[in-house]
Order: structure tokens, then C-alpha cells, then sequence
């Protein structure tokens, strides 16, 4: 489904991802880590449209994008939430997410009223119904969150990426999230997910890709990933002779 072949992007004479390859397919959870300030949320931008990288190629069901901006991504189906979440100040639940079912995959062919209906059923999909008419500003950070989920769900993913869902949850709720994930790719969603909640990781991934200053350590399975001396070093430094 994705294709990414040494993505490179630099700010200046910072390289923040150097010469990534990796490839997704159709209904998998790809699990992203890596600490922080290792490029992940940069790849994810190249991948949705916001940076584009420097060098390299981003292929979509076998079509560069790399040339696409991002509401033209999202119409092919690739979607993503945001680590800092930003609903639409003033507006309601059932207005922030109908937004995202006008605007996503074949968006523009949906009429408002459908939209509603769409809007309603991912808001319900992701048990906020009972803060559906709520001002989307006044909503805790856990309900934010299922928020966020509800608006890029709407929009109709094939690809659906997110970044630290599950960051400033309490253990219940990482457990209703990790729940949430997998019922998404029941309903056909391919999932990349970056994530510092290993226990999440390890739950949900099917792989794991690592990124260390913005290149790729280890990628596969997640028990032998996280294992791997490269990866423990670069989340909890090197150990001492």
C-alpha cells in the first residue's frame, strides 16, 4: 500500500530523517518509535503532505505522491491525527466530524446531510455519543482524543497514521484506545502508529520500525525488535562495562 524509498528531509543543516525505506501493506498496524527528536513525526508529515521530503520517493498504491498536496492525499485515503489536537473552536462534536467526512476520500461527492450520517456513526464507533451536540473545546483530553479519531475516520482512510494517541492517558485508558485501534483495522484500516507506550507497541503492531537520529535502526517483529541492544540503547542510553 505505501512505499517509502530513502526519504530524506533537512531543515537547514539538520537531517532529520536520512535515507528511509520501509513498505506497508493492506490492513496492517505498522508500530513507529523511536526517542524523542528521532524523526518520526517529520517522516509521518512527509507521509501526509505537510513536509515533502528532500530526496527520496512516497508511493501510494503504486502512485507517487510525493507531488500531491495534503488534501489531495487525504482523497486517495490517507489520513492522520494530531499529537497536539486542535478541533475546530465553537463547533460541535457532530459539526467537527461531519467537516472531516465533506472534506476526506470522495468528500466532495457526499451531501451535507450524508456527511451528518457518517459523522454520527464514527462519533458513536468511537463512544462519544454522549458529547455529540458538546462545544468540541469544552472536551477533556481523553474525549479530545476520541475526537481526534472520529474526524480521520470520517474522512474515509485507507491509511490512517497517528501520532502519540495515547500520550497523558492513564493505564484504563490507553487500554480503551489500544481496544479502539484494533477495531479500526477490523473495519479494513491499514494503521501506523507512533507511540512511546511500548505495552501498546507490542500489543497492537504487527511490525515495528526504529528510528534513531532520523535513520532507520531496526524494523520487523515487535517481540525481537524491542530486544534488539541497538534499540534499548537508544531509549535508555548506553549501559555501563
Amino acid at each position: 500500500m505505501l512505499q517509502a524509498e530513502g526519504i530524506t528531509k533537512r531543515f537547514a543543516g539538520l537531517v532529520s530523517v536520512n535515507q528511509v525505506s520501509f513498505e506497508m501493506v493492506e490492513n496492517e498496524i505498522l508500530g513507529l518509535i523511536g526517542p524523542n527528536g528521532a524523526g518520526k513525526t517529520t517522516l509521518v508529515n512527509m507521509i501526509s503532505g505537510t513536509l515533502k521530503p528532500n530526496e527520496g520517493e512516497l508511493r501510494f498504491e503504486g502512485q507517487p505522491i510525493d507531488a500531491l498536496a495534503p488534501y489531495q492525499r487525504a482523497h486517495l485515503g490517507i489520513c492522520r491525527t494530531f499529537q497536539v489536537m486542535k478541533p475546530f473552536p465553537g463547533m460541535s462534536v457532530l459539526e467537527n466530524v461531519t467537516v472531516g467526512a465533506l472534506f476526506g476520500r470522495n468528500g466532495g461527492e457526499k451531501a451535507t446531510g450524508k456527511a451528518r450520517e457518517s459523522a454520527r456513526e464514527w462519533i458513536e464507533f468511537t463512544g462519544l455519543s454522549h458529547r455529540i451536540e458538546a462545544k468540541a473545546d469544552s472536551l477533556g483530553g481523553p474525549d479530545r482524543k476520541r475526537l481526534e479519531f472520529a474526524k480521520a475516520l470520517a474522512m474515509g482512510p485507507k491509511l490512517l497514521l497517528l501520532d502519540e494517541v495515547m500520550a497523558g492517558l492513564n493505564a484504563v485508558e490507553v487500554e480503551e484506545v489500544i481496544e479502539l485501534i484494533k477495531k479500526m483495522r477490523e473495519r479494513g484500516v491499514t494503521i501506523l502508529v507512533i507511540e512511546h507506550v511500548i505495552k501498546a507497541i507490542r500489543s497492537l503492531s504487527d511490525r515495528v520500525l526504529v528510528l534513531n537520529h532520523g535513520e532507520k535502526i531496526a524494523e520487523g517483529d515487535p517481540a525481537v525488535v524491542l530486544e534488539d541492544p541497538r534499540v534499548v540503547e537508544a531509549y535508555l542510553g548506553r549501559r555501563r562495562q
